[in-house]
């Protein structure tokens, strides 16, 4: 059984869950990966989920404030040998009910082209794509998306 943590961007498992999917993104970012990793830091983010299976940390996600009705999704991932479990719904679900408890009405989020199940995730969440915000703007490898809370 799948259980989740509430925890910040402290915790030693969303650490280590960290680096697995930052060596992830440097393969599927190519060339672009300096550029998203800048973006990427973690230092500060204050709600954090851990997923554990028994006492093992197989998943995680984040969110930060984007705007006074938004926060971001960030950080997403799910151990590969654990992906096809259903566990990277049920992070977004808990970030999205902590979102809306912390009085947000939306998420937001940026993921890549090339991350082709992490779209199909975002889209059967009820993710809609829109323009490419902030720092991706003009980024041809970037989706942007956001859904009603």
């Amino acid at each position: 059984m799948i259980t989740f943590l509430r925890t910040n961007s402290e915790n030693s498992d969303f650490r280590l869950l960290i680096k697995e999917l930052d060596a992830y993104l440097a393969i599927t970012d190519g060339e672009e990966h300096a550029f998203y990793d800048q973006y990427n830091k973690v230092d500060s983010i204050k709600e954090v989920i851990v997923a554990y299976d028994e006492n093992e940390p197989v998943g995680c996600g984040a969110i930060k404030a984007f705007d006074e009705q938004s926060a971001e999704v960030k950080r997403m991932f799910v151990k590969p040998e654990r992906r096809g479990e259903r566990i990277a719904p049920q992070i977004l679900t808990e970030l999205e009910t902590w979102a809306k408890a912390l009085g947000y009405e939306y998420c937001v989020l940026e993921t890549g082209k090339r991350q082709q199940p992490a779209i199909a995730l975002y889209t059967r969440s009820g993710y809609q794509p829109i323009p490419n915000y902030g720092q991706y703007i003009g980024m041809d490898n970037s989706v942007c998306m956001k859904k009603n809370l």
